[in-house]
């Protein structure tokens, strides 16, 4: 039985899992690691940075599994999502088969809008080679599709 890529493509029953959240209040400024957040359609997360300025990157996500990898690459034990300045950390589903889709996490609906590549700020964070360890690993950005909230322990499904 031969399946096309586009079949392929569109099968996902993965279901993941909210890990982590966390709101970065200011340019720099610490992340504050929180057990729900609200996120408002045209708006964002509500306590981060980016709320209310709607756009691709409402909200950033990464896969939970790449702290591991990111981790090896430099030679640490372990890495904390804060340290990555994203807002949702998330396992049991890869975050990139959710490209061209919308996604219910928690009880919003958020749309793939891109990669979230790191910035020289891991650099400072990590030391020597930190941007590099997050290159491929720096997840994905979405846009609040409908609101809702979202707490540690939700599900992520297509």
């Amino acid at each position: 039985m031969s399946v096309t890529i586009e079949e392929l493509l569109n099968e996902l029953p993965q279901i993941g899992k909210v890990e982590w959240i966390g709101v970065r209040p200011a340019r720099r400024a610490p992340v504050i690691a929180v057990d729900s957040v609200l996120a408002e359609k045209g708006r964002g997360l509500q306590g981060d940075r980016y709320s209310g300025k709607s756009g691709k990157r409402d909200v950033t996500l990464i896969q939970h599994e790449h702290l591991a990898a990111i981790a090896s690459c430099l030679g640490c034990n372990e890495i904390r999502p804060e340290s990555l300045r994203r807002n949702i950390a998330v396992s049991g589903i890869n975050l990139l088969a959710l490209k061209s889709r919308h996604f219910q996490i928690g009880n919003a609906t958020l749309e793939f809008t891109g990669l979230c590549h790191p910035c020289s700020f891991m650099q400072e964070t990590f030391g020597p080679g930190g941007y590099n360890a997050v290159r491929g690993h720096g997840g994905i950005t979405a846009r609040v599709v409908d609101g809702g909230s979202i707490k540690v322990g939700d599900s992520v499904s297509v």
